[in-house]
């Protein structure tokens, strides 16, 4: 994740999910699986919905714009679903400047699932999709690994919260419009995202 704070906004960008990828067991109200996002999933959800939200945290009290406001863009590439956005929420700006912005997830519904069991283990392959938002995660996310990889259910609901949620590096950088010259202008804090790492290595399947 890239976090580059300006004076009135916040420019937020990176991966929310790679494609073609096994989350690791994943836990929801009937069990455990494991789930897939399938190449070229998001792409044919960004095609079909062109107001996808960016929250915080999947909370929808928490909208921070969208697609179709146009400070979300959204893009499946080679590598998954990559997101740029820019947030002028005075809470969030304040949360990237503490260094409290860890990662992202994203909320959808199934269209199309190839359903197997692999080593006595339900997988769910993503071959199709509806999706509604992708969230800024903070670090009061951070405990909820395993329990709210996947979100549960809601009762009547289809919903998901996340296949995965993928946390990564935060890059931040400061840019003061007040400061010059312009190759002077970024700072560079230095955060520890020890924790973090830890979690991409235990998601890669690392020792």
């Amino acid at each position: 994740m890239k976090v580059n704070i300006r004076d009135d906004h916040v420019e937020v960008e990176g991966y929310v999910n790679a494609v073609e990828r096994n989350s690791k067991p994943l836990q929801s109200r009937i069990g455990k699986f494991i789930e897939r996002i399938c190449k070229g999933a998001f792409k044919k959800a960004i095609k079909r919905n062109d107001d996808i939200h960016i929250l915080l945290n999947h909370d929808w009290e928490r909208d921070l714009g969208s697609t179709k406001r146009g400070n979300l863009e959204l893009n499946e590439d080679n590598i998954g679903l990559h997101a740029r956005a820019t947030i002028t929420d005075p809470d969030v700006i304040k949360k990237a400047r503490n260094g409290d912005l860890v990662g992202w997830s994203f909320g959808f519904s199934d269209r199309d699932v190839e359903e197997r069991e692999i080593d006595g283990i339900p997988t769910r392959a993503v071959k199709d999709m509806d999706l509604y938002e992708v969230s800024i995660l903070d670090r009061s996310k951070r405990p909820a690994y395993d329990g709210t990889l996947i979100a549960a259910r809601d009762d009547g609901s289809d919903a998901y919260n996340s296949g995965e949620p993928l946390y990564t590096d935060a890059e931040i950088t400061e840019t003061r419009s007040d400061e010059a010259p312009p190759e002077e202008q970024q700072e560079q804090k230095n955060i520890d995202y020890s924790v973090y790492k830890k979690m991409i290595a235990e998601m890669k399947g690392a020792n």
